[in-house]
């Protein structure tokens, strides 16, 4: 119980360090560049704990882009017809994934884990293939259309209003996401993961609660694909692509899958390698790199990299009794 607690205190400590790093940024490091890869980085620490908190709940998925894409497009085509703010329509856009997610999780919620991941990887494609044919005249097919900007370039220092914009919605996200969590939902999630029938027992209705997680998975999903797509200006059909499905898994195991910190510190330690080995033009190479990297943290810190103060500290532990001093022998 002790130790529990000790690790709840570390991960609201590196959530919150993270989140005070994240405000001063870019007074310390301002640069056009460096503010783009932040206010990235950010959105996907939305789309990795949008992933995470599915998994959560004992379900998987290989095709979340889906939902992602789903939220992008939506927001983006609202904002087009009707004129009203991104600010607004990210949300929309995010209640259409939900609804989508509702649908996808009705047909196949009663799956196994991985079952359930191929049926949405398959999903993925199907929502790819439809956007670029059935739905062109619309989406403008693999040439993209344009997405209004969150705010105009035409604001003076719009770049860094957006980027707190980001930061506020990231840890609204968050938030949002911890509360689930430590609520009697999150009890429920945890329950069903770990083992369904004890949960049946205890009265809670696996395919009620899975099919929750389903949907605000996806929501969540797609408040980060819409502010992706916000951000940048424009959208295709790549939105949906097998990398951008892959990506938040990678976060989440590198990070520590289930744990709230988890998904933010796995998004900002290989965006960082990411973008940190871009600079040595390094193309193929880096997920070369990366691939190793995750093999190895697999091997060695199943639980993630929020794991290692814990193992650091029973490492340094070990190692002083191993070189204590024998105490006296009384006579």
């Amino acid at each position: 119980m002790g130790t529990n607690l000790k690790k709840d205190a570390w991960m609201r400590f590196i959530t919150i360090g993270v989140i005070a790093i994240a405000v001063v940024a870019p007074f310390i490091l301002y640069n056009l560049y460096l503010l783009n890869v932040l206010s990235l980085m950010l959105i996907f620490i939305i789309f990795a704990s949008a992933w995470n908190l599915l998994a959560y709940s004992g379900q998987g998925s290989l095709g979340h882009a889906a939902f992602f894409g789903i939220g992008a497009y939506a927001s983006t085509l609202i904002a087009v017809k009707s004129g009203i703010s991104p600010y607004v329509t990210i949300f929309l856009g995010a209640a259409v994934a939900a609804f989508v997610g509702v649908l996808i999780g009705l047909t196949c919620v009663r799956l196994k884990e991985w079952f359930l991941a191929m049926v949405t990887f398959g999903f993925a494609i199907i929502v790819q293939t439809i956007t670029v044919s059935i739905l062109t005249p619309v989406t403008g097919g693999w040439d993209g259309i344009a997405s209004p900007r969150l705010l105009s370039p035409d604001i003076m220092g719009y770049q860094l209003i957006e980027y707190y914009s980001i930061l506020i919605i990231t840890i609204a996200s968050i938030v949002f996401i911890w509360y689930i969590m430590k609520s009697r939902i999150g009890l429920a999630f945890s329950a069903i993961r770990e083992n369904e029938l004890e949960a049946r027992a205890a009265g809670v209705d696996p395919v009620r609660y899975r099919l929750l997680a389903f949907a605000l998975s996806a929501y969540i999903a797609g408040i980060a694909g819409a502010l992706e797509i916000h951000h940048i200006g424009y959208i295709t059909p790549e939105i949906f692509g097998v990398d951008l499905s892959f990506w938040p898994i990678t976060y989440v195991i590198f990070g520590g899958l289930g744990t709230l910190a988890g998904p933010i510190v796995g998004t900002i330690v290989l965006t960082i390698i990411w973008d940190g080995l871009k600079m040595f033009n390094l193309t193929f190479g880096r997920y070369i790199i990366v691939g190793v990297l995750l093999i190895l943290v697999i091997i060695f810190l199943p639980k993630g990299l929020v794991d290692l103060p814990d193992r650091l500290q029973r490492w340094w532990k070990g190692r002083k009794q191993k070189y204590a001093a024998p105490a006296p022998v009384k006579e």
